[in-house]
């Protein structure tokens, strides 16, 4: 399927980015995330296969700071993706090779030309280690 210029050009752009980027389209589908995300994650994007927005909270088992479940809907990305606004969180998930990780996420929608909702972007960085 061809994807938008838009979503082709924000990929490109997350290639360069030394922050972990995570690129949906309007369906809630992946369409991408960066070597930096990889690191983070334990998973080469290559090798993710498909993921959609509504697996997200339970692959990467996702929790708040004090240990509750943080559902689907209340991730960052989720919310950019669904409600059309920016959103910033601060949790913590497990990645796909076992490392529990402390992570800020910042989301926001990406709109195209004539107000076309196309998906979302989200940027997280960990958490230093004091």
């Amino acid at each position: 399927m061809t994807q938008p210029i838009e979503l082709i050009l924000l990929r490109q752009w997350s290639t360069y980015q030394a922050i972990p980027v995570w690129l949906m389209d309007a369906e809630g589908d992946l369409l991408f995330y960066n070597e930096a995300a990889e690191a983070v994650l334990g998973l080469r994007y290559v090798e993710a296969g498909v993921i959609h927005a509504n697996d997200l909270a339970e692959l990467f088992q996702t929790t708040a700071l004090d240990g509750s479940a943080v559902p689907t809907e209340e991730l960052p990305v989720v919310i950019a993706l669904t409600q059309r606004i920016p959103a910033h969180g601060e949790l913590r998930i497990k990645t796909a090779d076992g490392a529990g990780r402390h992570l800020h996420i910042t989301a926001f929608p990406v709109e195209g030309l004539s107000e076309r909702h196309l998906g979302a972007v989200a940027m997280f960085w960990e958490e230093p280690i004091p």
